[in-house]
């Protein structure tokens, strides 16, 4: 018997919950920074830039961008790692892949880019100084599985930076609910022209582990020092954690 997981509200078996994640960002892959400026009304920008800050990228350095979909965290990388750097722009998902690449491109950077799943990272032990994942994890199907590979490829002393929707503040949540299953698929239905892809949006981070249950499974996937920092009342979260 197939197990199960979650594909925001609904049941489906494991193998299943890929394809469907890449059948959604497939579908709104054209509009994707068009919506994430029109949901947040531009605050993506400002989560994105201090987790940059956070991840202290000096020359030289080797990063991972995993799903860096369109690109934003990687060109900020490829900025500051310079030429003697090396930034790694991933994703599950071609047509992000290929929007991130153009973006890149289109700024005079040229970086490796590679289809791959973050269950199975294509890289040798302790070869990043940092690794990324920006929205990403909570459509992982085994995150755990996610983890423990992000941890192998990193370095001793190099850090994992996850930025995700997390737990609002509470006072905030029933206007928060309101928006995301109001507002949001009506956004998807008139921009995207997607309803049902942004319905999921709004289930995934329900489905997400909180704040503190992320920094529980990181530790248990061996980072150490692991923080969070919650971000416009806690709409997102940035963890961060290092390797020893």
């Amino acid at each position: 018997m197939h197990k199960k997981t979650h594909f925001g509200y609904s049941e489906v078996d494991e193998q299943e919950k890929a394809k469907k994640v890449a059948g959604v960002f497939s579908q709104v892959a054209d509009r994707y920074d068009l919506m994430n400026d029109l949901m947040s009304a531009g605050m993506h920008r400002a989560w994105k830039a201090f987790t940059v800050l956070q991840a202290g990228i000096r020359k030289g350095f080797r990063v991972l961008d995993i799903a860096g979909g369109t690109g934003d965290l990687a060109l900020s990388f490829a900025r500051q790692a310079g030429d003697s750097g090396q930034v790694w722009l991933t994703d599950i998902n071609e047509p992000m892949l290929h929007l991130g690449r153009d973006k890149l491109l289109n700024q005079g950077y040229i970086v490796p880019v590679l289809l791959c799943d973050a269950e199975q990272l294509p890289f040798p032990d302790n070869y990043f100084d940092r690794v990324s994942v920006s929205f990403g994890l909570r459509n992982m199907t085994h995150k755990e599985v996610a983890l423990s590979e992000m941890r192998r490829v990193l370095k001793p002393g190099g850090k994992l930076l996850i930025l995700e929707f997390s737990r609002i503040w509470k006072p905030l949540q029933s206007l928060y609910d309101s928006y995301s299953f109001s507002v949001l698929p009506w956004l998807g239905r008139h921009i995207a022209e997607d309803e049902d892809s942004y319905r999921y949006l709004a289930e995934s981070i329900r489905m997400h582990p909180d704040q503190e249950s992320l920094l529980q499974m990181m530790q248990e996937a061996g980072f150490v020092g692991v923080n969070y920092f919650n971000l416009t009342a806690g709409i997102a979260a940035l963890h961060t954690g290092m390797k020893l």
